[in-house]
């Protein structure tokens, strides 16, 4: 039976989004309502469109009218997670071939790798990156003339930018391609102990280099559960992979059978076989299943941004407190990094996506009949898959994990609880990542210290001046002000704090990802200051509260002084410094029109 708070959220959303997913289906069952690309169009588009293609493909399309397939990349080899994609193809290629298809690479998407950029100006341009992806994705579909599109991407902003722009072609059938983790290297634990050393002085660059090339050492997704990791999980519980197929590794050899059953899946979900686009897939159950998901996973604070974006494209509304109230019913299931010692191939090894979906699934905690790429179930993602002579089968899961410090079931899990909570109060409304924080750190009190960038703060630091009890609140960090970019560096620093036994936590607009570790950090504060938001009118000294046992992120200020405190301005160097330098120029028109985190950072509407 479906539990109550799953039902009434997903109908508070279907009701919120009638006007809008309405229109939405509307405009792409027209464009399903059409002849094939090749039928529609003149006789020039078609022989631009082909003019590359060997003239057995040619026939197949023109005079065969065979099933061709789009090819959205985001290859390139400075993301080791995207590095596999290099031969996929031409893999993809001769898959097709076999079944009597054809294939085109119809664009690539940028791709960035956020752990090169961490800290640098770069990272400013990260979040607006999916919005980017999302049009490329929009420009490389608008040749118009596929049956459906394989989706090749992993990292952070590149599956929700490649998703929302998919959804912009809701009548294609699209499957999605992941390329898997790397091996695992030196552990999490061990990698973020060096940082701290290094951000006390302990150790020095060599030192700090050396493990960070031991933990980053491969191709394939970094092993812990930040934003790649999370997304993979999120589409499997949407439907949108190959049943499994997340975490087996690049170079396994079932990676690449379940590379080539994602060619055989899009073809049967064609108009001429089980029609089934991702529009229509894409509804408000499977949106809530990402959810769901996600907070019984402890997955990345991103998501709380992009989800509410995905959801928009398909004409669904949601916000963050819709996530709240699924969290107070969907417990944790998963510990792994930062909320847990495990990496991602632990979290494989004891179960991985599929046992956590079948344990919700059998809950009640998930919608079980929602279209997906394997049929009108979400149950073949409970299940693993593995080398057969058809190429992949899949087996039944144990009912019991097989790492219980790892995956629980969900008569006893880690938390009755999921692992992301709003707070709100009278410096705005913001999210905490709770799963990785210990229980006697979940309300902290402190006076605030402000600074409006990273950089200060790093120095306050190593000056000790914030060797005390303390709220760090960085702000300007927002959509508007700089791009909101992830704020990992403050990380080492504000745990070496917590170490020393300091009740410490960080308050800021920015981004801090799945990796924000066991510091508290209210994080996606909103509005945002440099919007007028009230973390404009806190100052040095003010007492601040952040309790998320209660939900609450309060400035310990009197009501009065409160309204008649005047917004602190970005300085002109600051914003001067934002707008320029590494291409921060050609994103000015998306930091104005940006719209808030809650509302999903969207740049589009």
């Amino acid at each position: 039976m479906t539990h109550k708070t799953l039902t009434e959220v997903t109908e508070r959303i279907r009701q919120r989004s009638a006007a809008t997913r309405e229109r939405y289906l509307d405009g792409i069952d027209k464009l399903a309502g059409r002849k094939r690309g090749v039928e529609r169009m003149g006789c020039a588009n078609v022989a631009h469109a082909v003019a590359a293609m060997p003239a057995n493909d040619k026939l197949r399309i023109v005079a065969e009218k065979a099933p061709h397939l789009a090819i959205v990349t985001a290859y390139n080899d400075m993301l080791s997670a995207h590095q596999p994609y290099e031969g996929y193809p031409a893999l993809i290629r001769d898959e097709a071939a076999k079944q009597g298809a054809t294939v085109q690479v119809a664009g690539g998407v940028p791709a960035m790798c956020d752990g090169v950029t961490q800290g640098l100006p770069g990272m400013e341009l990260s979040l607006f990156s999916r919005d980017t992806i999302a049009m490329s994705t929009a420009i490389a579909l608008s040749h118009d003339v596929f049956d459906a599109a394989l989706l090749l991407g992993i990292c952070d902003k590149i599956v929700p930018g490649l998703l929302i722009g998919a959804l912009h072609f809701g009548h294609l059938p699209c499957v999605f391609v992941p390329a898997g983790p790397m091996s695992s290297g030196l552990s999490n634990n061990d990698k973020a102990k060096v940082r701290e050393l290094y951000a006390q002085g302990k150790v020095g660059r060599e030192e700090l280099l050396k493990a960070e090339s031991a933990a980053y050492h491969g191709a394939g997704t970094c092993t812990f559960y930040g934003t790649a990791n999370s997304n993979q999980m999120l589409l499997e519980a949407m439907g949108l992979h190959v049943p499994g197929a997340a975490f087996v590794h690049p170079h396994d050899p079932l990676r690449e059978r379940l590379s080539r059953e994602a060619v055989r899946t899009a073809l049967r979900i064609t108009p001429k076989n089980d029609y089934t686009p991702i529009g229509h897939l894409v509804d408000e159950r499977v949106i809530v299943n990402a959810m769901v998901a996600l907070l019984a996973t402890g997955g990345s604070t991103n998501h709380l941004i992009h989800w509410v974006a995905v959801a928009r494209s398909a004409g669904i509304l949601i916000d963050w407190s819709d996530f709240s109230e699924l969290s107070g019913v969907v417990p944790l299931l998963s510990r792994v990094y930062p909320n847990g010692s495990a990496d991602v191939n632990q979290f494989q090894a004891a179960g991985g996506p599929g046992f956590v979906i079948r344990e919700l699934l059998d809950a009640g905690l998930m919608h079980e009949d929602v279209l997906s790429v394997a049929g009108k179930s979400l149950r073949p993602f409970t299940r693993l898959p593995v080398a057969s002579e058809q190429g992949v089968g899949w087996e039944d899961l144990p009912a019991a994990s097989k790492d219980d410090s790892v995956v629980r079931t969900a008569a006893a899990p880690f938390s009755a609880t999921g692992g992301l909570k709003l707070l709100a109060g009278n410096l705005g409304r913001a999210v905490i990542k709770v799963s990785a924080v210990p229980e006697d750190r979940h309300i902290v009190e402190a006076p605030a210290r402000i600074f409006t960038d990273q950089e200060s703060m790093l120095n306050a630091f190593k000056e000790g001046e914030l060797e005390r009890d303390v709220i760090v609140v960085v702000r300007f960090q927002g959509p508007q002000a700089n791009g909101m970019p992830e704020l990992h560096k403050l990380t080492p620093p504000l745990a070496v704090l917590q170490g020393k036994g300091y009740k410490v936590a960080l308050v800021t607009d920015g981004r801090m990802s799945g990796a924000s570790g066991k510091v508290p950090a209210a994080i996606h504060v909103s509005p945002e200051a440099l919007a007028g938001g009230p973390l404009g009118k806190l100052r040095d000294g003010d007492l601040v509260r952040l309790d998320a046992t209660t939900g609450e992120l309060l400035a310990l200020v009197s009501v009065a002084e409160w309204a008649a405190r005047e917004q602190a301005q970005i300085s002109a160097e600051q914003a001067d410094e934002n707008a320029h330098g590494l291409g921060r120029e050609l994103f000015g028109g998306m930091r104005r029109n940006v719209k808030t985190a809650e509302e999903g950072a969207i740049t589009w509407l």
